[in-house]
């Protein structure tokens, strides 16, 4: 079946190789409204926004007006509700028929959402924002990275708060925040009031966009042109009821809500990236002819292979996305955020963090494998603006090293297949002690004595007399 673009009918791949299967019908019709809009809006956007490196808030008002930018929130506060099947394909469907840039800023905004409907229940702050949000297109980001610990973005080393009059005295550095400068609500974590030592002790924060120091403007990058991605700093005093949840919920906090929807945005994002890729040099390889031969670039077996193998790739990499928001569903009563209120302690979501990265791998390397094959596929003309894959290309490359990058990704599924869940020292707490007594062993005694003389002067007073 093929599906409409505009007055004509789509040029990439047809329905059949869409697993509609998952959508309800609601979800398809909503699907089908959000393409049109991607053809009126939000593509033609994404071409000026990468040649100018303009911020697509056109785009942004477009999702508000469909009610995508508070779609996870419950319907008792005028929103949507959706469960994450729905919530993948509004992310999907931005990165494949609209702009890659506007799935980059929807992801972080639904991860910084995430964070809200997980503690709103109680806030009066959050409960008022949640309304707003659709209405007033009103734009959201997490700003979680730290500029001292690269792809483990969960070391927040450059933060800190504490109680003082007024509030909650916040100060953070973050190195990577999407719509730095531009977003109209920030959520951070910094390490805890109190703080001891043990960075599994974090809190969570939100912050409107006058209390932020962004960086508007300053994104010079390869690709993802319209994100406005760049450092952004929090020093502030805000009110006690802008802390979501209660100090020391940051790791409760990203196990349950910010890492499970981080990880399915990121497939929606890049496996629509990836099968923009298709669709694009589809419509090329079906259209140039080689006259010497009679034949179209598509009538080759090479290209037929090519496409065939970035197809597979692609559909697997969905498939296993799909397969995951539909498991994290079913195990919260079809999406819900609602479950926390009743049980605070719940993490039914967090049971899935071990599929969840590796849904970030998968699908960040297939759009960055996919969009080469297909730009080897159209030849020059792939090379050159005019066609719309040189854009997807420099776009798809993005998600490798966004955090956690896919080599500390790949590094910690290999850990916990080998050695088990508890072998991952998610806050740096355990000691590897053969690797620090094999180290030791290679010290002669006045080395040794020099150790000792440093940790005892580490050491507090009443520790280093006993």
């Amino acid at each position: 079946m093929t599906k409409p673009w505009g007055a004509d009918s789509y040029f990439g791949l047809d329905e059949e190789f869409d697993p509609q299967w998952f959508l309800s019908d609601e979800q398809k019709g909503l699907q089908q409204r959000l393409i049109k809009v991607c053809h009126d809006v939000l593509r033609p956007n994404a071409i000026e926004a990468d040649r100018n490196n303009t911020y697509p808030r056109e785009n942004i008002k477009a999702l508000a007006d469909l009610g995508l930018l508070g779609i996870i929130a419950p319907r008792k506060y005028g929103c949507r509700g959706e469960n994450t099947v729905g919530t993948l394909m509004v992310a999907e469907t931005i990165a494949r028929y609209g702009c890659p840039s506007t799935a980059l800023i929807y992801m972080m905004h639904m991860v910084a959402l995430a964070g809200l409907v997980f503690r709103a229940k109680g806030n009066p702050e959050i409960e008022a924002l949640l309304p707003r949000i659709d209405r007033e297109g009103l734009i959201g980001t997490a700003s979680y990275t730290d500029p001292e610990t690269g792809g483990h973005f969960w070391y927040p080393k450059m933060s800190g708060a504490k109680r003082v009059d007024g509030g909650w005295h916040v100060h953070k550095k973050a190195a990577w925040t999407t719509s730095s400068g531009y977003a109209d609500w920030y959520v951070t974590q910094t390490t805890s009031p109190n703080f001891g030592g043990n960075y599994g002790d974090l809190s969570v924060f939100l912050f409107h966009k006058d209390e932020v120091k962004g960086s508007a403007g300053k994104w010079d990058a390869m690709g993802m042109h319209a994100n406005q991605s760049g450092p952004a700093e929090f020093d502030a005093v805000i009110p006690l009821d802008r802390m979501v949840g209660p100090p020391g919920d940051g790791a409760r906090s990203n196990d349950e809500a910010i890492d499970p929807l981080a990880m399915v945005m990121y497939a929606g994002a890049y496996n629509g990236l990836a099968l923009a890729c298709i669709d694009v040099a589809k419509s090329h390889v079906m259209r140039k002819t080689h006259a010497q031969y009679g034949r179209r670039v598509a009538d080759y077996p090479t290209i037929q292979d090519s496409f065939g193998r970035a197809v597979m790739d692609a559909e697997a990499s969905r498939l296993s996305a799909f397969s995951l928001a539909k498991a994290i569903d079913d195990a919260t009563e079809n999406g819900s955020w609602e479950i926390y209120e009743r049980d605070p302690n719940a993490m039914p979501r967090s049971k899935f963090a071990l599929w969840c990265f590796q849904l970030k791998f998968l699908s960040t390397r297939v759009a960055s494998n996919v969009s080469d094959q297909m730009l080897q596929a159209c030849g020059g003309r792939g090379y050159m603006r005019e066609l719309g894959l040189e854009r997807l290309v420099r776009d798809s490359k993005a998600g490798w090293v966004m955090g956690p990058s896919n080599e500390v990704t790949s590094q910690l599924v290999g850990k916990w297949a080998l050695f088990g869940a508890n072998s991952i020292d998610w806050w740096n707490q355990h000691v590897d002690e053969p690797v620090l007594m094999n180290e030791l062993g290679k010290l002669d005694d006045e080395g040794r004595r020099k150790i000792i003389e440093k940790l005892t002067a580490e050491m507090t007073p009443a520790k280093a007399a006993e």
